[in-house]
């Protein structure tokens, strides 16, 4: 107890950023090919400042130098419900989900996230520097996720978005924690309605600014509007097709996929969409509406040319939270190529969650997130040895 209480306390003090250089054998930039004896030099506001081949870049004086087998960007977990399902797993640290009623697009996972909580550390310690967190599947409308880094003590600090997506569901999964809507049909119609409901209440906002505010129907009319994307959890092939068909519906509306078991029987659908999809983990439990899952998604997906990325998803007990890192590795092993594998926990879903301009490829101006391996990222018996965040070494020591 005493030695995680002293890991969660050490993310209030962090160090100071210092100017760095990073020598790796291999250095994955994702911004181009790998750079065989590469160094990333790092300034000290915590940005990268340049990357590319030691013979064609000189290290300043006065900078520290980490080496390593292997550089990476840090790792970007796509959707995630850390920060809100603690690690007891008891009711004091359990926020997920609020099951007051089945529409509550109002709520902010901002408000609820604990960044001292176990769980985000041990997500830091394999590198997963950036996550999109929120309100677990299982309600119409769960609330507003936001995305954190995992170096920092408190929200204020690591907050990098605030109000990023509106976690959504459809499908038979809903009926495991609400008495109502009930039905496939009763739960799309609800959520029509209420998206209708929510662009009438802004017509008449834009109409009248003394128009009395409703948080609730504020929020659907982002979503209706597109200026929040809908985050839509759906498993079954037809419950994806009736999220295509309700996007349709609301053409300003910004679709993002999250789940998608089974994806594979509807790959036209997605490519015509041009749909983003946060794959569930790669390693879910098969059961329920994720029981047709398989561990070939990701590479069919990134065959069919749809964009994507994976996810830690949420689970209700053990392990608690995922490691995106495994899922990705685990993604290769059942054929999606490696390079492929690194990009969907960095640029791809930094690409999907929009702040790209600040995480996932190592690129010059970029927050200098890092992580440091003394061999494979992608196999078992590497280890991650160093994590930079910002610029700062936040975690030192293989594990």
């Amino acid at each position: 107890m005493l030695v995680s209480l002293v890991l969660v306390l050490s993310l209030n003090v962090l160090p100071a950023s210092a100017q760095l250089a990073v020598r790796g054998e291999t250095v994955y930039t994702m911004a181009g090919p790998p750079i065989t004896e590469g160094v990333v030099l790092v300034g000290a506001d915590g940005t990268i400042e340049r990357v590319g081949a030691a013979a064609s870049v000189r290290i300043p004086d006065g900078y520290r130098t980490l080496e390593a087998a292997v550089v990476t960007p840090g790792f970007v977990d796509a959707r995630s419900t850390v920060g809100l399902s603690g690690l007891l797993n008891q009711t004091q640290d359990q926020d997920a989900l609020d099951r007051g009623d089945p529409l509550q697009p109002s709520l902010r996972a901002m408000d609820a996230y604990n960044a001292r909580d176990e769980l985000v550390e041990w997500l830091l310690s394999f590198g997963v520097t950036t996550v999109h967190t929120g309100h677990a599947p299982g309600a119409l409308a769960a609330g507003q996720t936001t995305i954190v880094k995992t170096a920092y003590g408190t929200i204020d600090e690591a907050l990098m978005d605030s109000t990023v997506m509106q976690a959504m569901t459809l499908g038979s999964g809903i009926r495991g924690y609400f008495d109502k809507p009930g039905t496939r049909a009763r739960a799309v119609a609800d959520l029509r309605r209420a998206l209708y409901a929510a662009l009438e209440y802004d017509r008449k906002r834009q109409e009248d600014a003394d128009h009395a505010l409703d948080l609730d129907k504020e929020a659907l009319a982002a979503v209706a509007t597109g200026r929040m994307p809908a985050l839509l959890e759906a498993h079954h092939a037809n419950d994806i097709l009736t999220v295509l068909r309700l996007a349709r519906e609301f053409p300003q509306m910004r679709l993002v996929l999250s789940g998608a078991s089974e994806a594979y029987l509807v790959l036209d659908a997605l490519r015509e969409a041009n749909v983003p999809v946060i794959l569930h983990p790669t390693m879910v439990r098969a059961g329920g509406e994720r029981e047709n899952a398989t561990m070939e998604t990701a590479k069919l997906l990134h065959e069919a040319g749809i964009p994507f990325t994976l996810q830690s998803g949420y689970e209700a007990y053990v392990p608690k939270t995922r490691v995106v890192l495994f899922e990705a590795a685990i993604a290769s092993a059942y054929g999606l190529a490696p390079d492929a594998a690194l990009s969907a926990i960095t640029l791809d879903a930094a690409q999907i969650l929009g702040i790209a301009d600040r995480v996932g490829s190592l690129e010059e101006g970029k927050d200098a997130d890092l992580v440091l391996f003394d061999g494979d990222p992608l196999e078992y018996t590497s280890h991650v040895c160093t994590v930079v965040v910002d610029g700062r070494v936040v975690r030192e020591g293989c594990r």
